[in-house]
């Protein structure tokens, strides 16, 4: 049988062997860390509560930052005169910013204050997103590099929040936090369109979206530094911190032990194949709506600005709504299904992208023949997308040791971006317009040549269901790994799953 820490393993008593498959210790060879008796470190329910609401209100508002653009485009790209494929650079640029940065604020994130990495990032995105406002059309390249500062503040934020969330709950509490957490991905995205479009409306332009936002944000950054703690990392498994004693791991050994972790590895490249999708609709879905309602002749086309903004409202409304019930269901199904099933959660989410697939697909190619049977299926397939935010969060928590959370967020933040919605609103973009340079000027073909753009993204969340049944297929072994001895304490069930599996080893070894 293997050795525990501190006990002479088959080597002898210069040290303990290695445990098989490497588990994750400093050293980066499987060898538990120096144990350590840190302080106890607790705080009272309401104020874990009175955190979380805090992060769900600049969650809301960071996604709200995210999607303002989106929710005016068609103005934006009248008041800079660009066309698909630099609007949807736009959004890549935004993307590609956040992406280069959240590798930077994961390791800041696991290795100094979370709070003040925090506080800084709510600066950055605001202060950028209120000068950009002031920018005039014959600056268009300045006002690109604003959006990029903006996705350099929301990494910190996508990166970092949901660590101390994690820090601060466990179990059924954690799940039900998480979800109510990522319920606010949708909303702000609706609420981002719904308040581009009514601000459109009110003032004819559109800029003024954007200089309301840091007053929501001044308020968000003083009830962050006011009621947010920054917990110790495993402060709720009550796990001891490798930062407190003993040699703290590098950076890279953390990315080798990551890189190891294939629940972790799967499960990325499903929420990798939902960024591609959501990142692609989320930009021009309010267009594409526009363009089949001037085809139903139910709008007029929008030769100048301000540009009638009522499809941009309506599905903002749509995505509060089906992300609100999405995220509820997908976290409650995922609660009880695994009293029954211990890989439910991975399950949960390739049901519902493998069902969500056939729905985008027909919401597009009936667009152009019954509008709004295209709308039913648009709000199912959303409905399914939002069913996994707060899941795969889950996944990502339980299957990494908490000294390593914040770099697991910011990979998975990465690669998700950089294969997923960084790049799926320029290339639907450039595929758009390279379609239509070859075809009549009219709206039908815009409209069609957007549409057959759109297409891949059935193909793609497809592909994501695929991954999320090759997480299952590990994530057992992966969260006991994540629980062993040395890197955290394990609940009941989890130690009499272990005494189990030593006991098993100990039949096949000793004679």
């Amino acid at each position: 049988m293997s050795a525990e820490c501190g006990e002479p393993g088959p080597e002898g008593p210069q040290g303990p062997s290695p445990r098989p498959g490497g588990l994750p210790g400093a050293s980066g060879l499987g060898q538990c860390p120096p144990r350590t008796t840190p302080a106890p470190w607790s705080l009272p329910l309401w104020r874990a509560h009175a955190a979380a609401a805090v992060l769900c209100y600049v969650n809301l508002l960071n996604y709200m930052h995210w999607f303002i653009i989106p929710g005016v485009l068609l103005d934006v790209q009248k008041f800079f005169e660009i066309s698909d494929s630099c609007a949807g650079l736009l959004q890549t640029v935004f993307i590609g910013c956040l992406l280069l940065s959240a590798p930077v604020f994961g390791y800041l994130g696991d290795r100094h204050s979370r709070k003040a990495t925090l506080s800084i990032g709510i600066v950055l995105w605001s202060g950028a997103g209120l000068s950009s406002s002031f920018i005039s059309p014959q600056y268009s390249w300045l006002f690109f590099l604003s959006r990029g500062v903006v996705g350099t503040g929301s990494a910190s934020y996508s990166t970092i929040a949901p660590t101390i969330l994690g820090d601060l709950f466990v179990r059924d509490q954690r799940t039900r936090m998480l979800a109510i957490f990522y319920i606010f991905i949708p909303v702000g995205s609706g609420l981002g369109y719904m308040l581009g479009s009514a601000v459109l409306q009110l003032t004819g332009n559109w800029r003024w979206a954007l200089r309301v936002m840091p007053c929501l944000e001044a308020v968000a950054l003083v009830l962050l530094i006011v009621l947010v703690p920054d917990p110790p990392r495993g402060a709720a498994e009550k796990q001891e911190e490798v930062a407190m004693g003993g040699p703290r791991s590098s950076w890279w050994e953390d990315v080798r032990y990551l890189g190891r972790n294939w629940s972790f590895v799967w499960s990325t490249l499903g929420v990798t194949a939902i960024a591609f999708v959501t990142g692609a609709l989320g930009f021009w879905a309010p267009k594409f709506l526009f363009e089949a309602r001037v085809v139903h002749g139910l709008q007029r086309p929008c030769l100048q600005e301000p540009c009638n903004s009522q499809d941009s409202l309506i599905f903002g409304a749509l995505t509060v709504v089906t992300g609100i019930i999405g995220v509820v269901l997908g976290a409650e199904a995922s609660r009880r299904y695994k009293k029954v099933n211990p890989r439910a959660e991975p399950l949960l989410c390739a049901g519902s992208l493998l069902i969500a697939a056939p729905c985008l697909y027909l919401a597009l190619t009936l667009a152009p023949t019954a509008f709004l049977a295209s709308y039913v299926l648009l709000a199912l397939g959303e409905l399914l997308l939002s069913c996994n935010w707060a899941v795969v969060a889950d996944i990502l928590l339980s299957v990494v040791v908490p000294r390593c959370r914040g770099t697991a967020e910011a990979l998975q933040i990465t690669v998700g971006h950089i294969l997923g919605d960084a790049s799926s609103p320029y290339l639907t973009g450039l595929v758009s317009s390279t379609l239509r340079a070859g075809r009549p000027d009219s709206y039908l073909q815009a409209f069609l040549s957007l549409q057959q753009s759109f297409l891949c993204c059935a193909f793609v969340i497809a592909l994501g269901g695929g991954c999320f049944l090759l997480t299952a297929l590990r994530l057992e072994w992966d969260q006991a790994r994540a629980r062993a001895p040395g890197t955290g304490t394990p609940d009941s069930e989890d130690t009499e799953r272990r005494a189990l599996l030593s006991g098993a080893g100990a039949a096949t070894e000793d004679p």
